[in-house]
């Protein structure tokens, strides 16, 4: 049992979204007992098991969703033969409880200027896990950003198959251009954040949104991005641009489900 929480802690320390499913009932015959636990990953994959068979591909299936909106899950089965519904033949009844796991959500800031700095201040204040990514080393320099902040090297295009990307973060661009956000967005586009913001003008957004027509990312996933970025509040300075920001983060987060 003790590997099973090892598992779980290592899951926090790494960020990685996780179900964490207890047996809390039984009656009669099945597979597993009160107490039995299982953690179910964003790709399906488990550690530990519920019992097997039908009942736990329920539960597998249940948990993935239950990842996506954060919402805990209770789930009843039967394993009565007789039973129409039954998702077994042992003969008893077990209840799953399902917690998703999904931890501190994460900020990745696409970009490490005036902005992107005071984003990433403003993020740590909020407890999110800050990550600025940005292709210019000389800029990101420890000293300019708070404590926590994760200071990431590397064009955008190649930060979702760097970092843990899923629908727990949420994405900052504030780039120094449409060329940038060109070519690094459609990969992020793919794994579906839970918010994308991309600063600029409405004149750079059109140029942004052609150019993502051309490279062949599809309008409704154009859609799925917010700009110009934040709530108009008629901010003008970084840090004023910054509240914008995490406002409207704030606001699609609450609202979410």
């Amino acid at each position: 049992m003790t590997e099973i929480f090892e598992k779980l802690l290592e899951t926090k320390r790494k960020h990685i979204p996780v179900c964490l499913c207890i047996v809390i009932g039984t009656n009669g015959a099945v597979p597993r007992h009160a107490g039995s636990k299982m953690l179910v990953y964003q790709d399906g994959s488990i550690f530990g098991t519920v019992g097997g068979g039908q009942a736990e591909a329920e539960t597998i299936k249940t948990a993935v969703q239950a990842l996506g909106d954060g919402r805990p899950q209770l789930l009843y089965y039967t394993l009565n033969a007789n039973d129409p519904d039954s998702v077994g033949v042992c003969g008893g009844d077990l209840t799953i409880y399902i917690e998703p796991q999904v931890g501190q959500p994460i900020l990745l800031i696409l970009g490490a200027g005036h902005v992107g700095r005071s984003v990433a201040k403003f993020g740590r204040q909020l407890n999110f896990w800050v990550i600025v990514a940005d292709d210019r080393e000389d800029l990101l320099e420890p000293d300019e950003f708070p404590e926590g902040v994760e200071l990431v090297s590397s064009p955008i295009s190649e930060i979702a198959t760097q970092l843990p990307i899923n629908n727990q973060i949420y994405v900052v661009g504030v780039s120094r251009g449409s060329d940038v956000d060109i070519e690094g967005v459609p990969s992020l586009l793919e794994v579906q954040p839970a918010y994308i913001g991309l600063i600029g003008s409405k004149k750079r957004w059109d140029a942004t949104k052609k150019g993502l027509l051309q490279v062949g990312v599809s309008e409704d996933k154009i859609n799925q991005i917010k700009s110009p970025i934040g709530l108009d509040i008629g901010a003008e300075t970084p840090d004023e641009i910054a509240v914008s920001i995490m406002a409207q983060i704030i606001q699609v987060r609450n609202t979410a489900n």
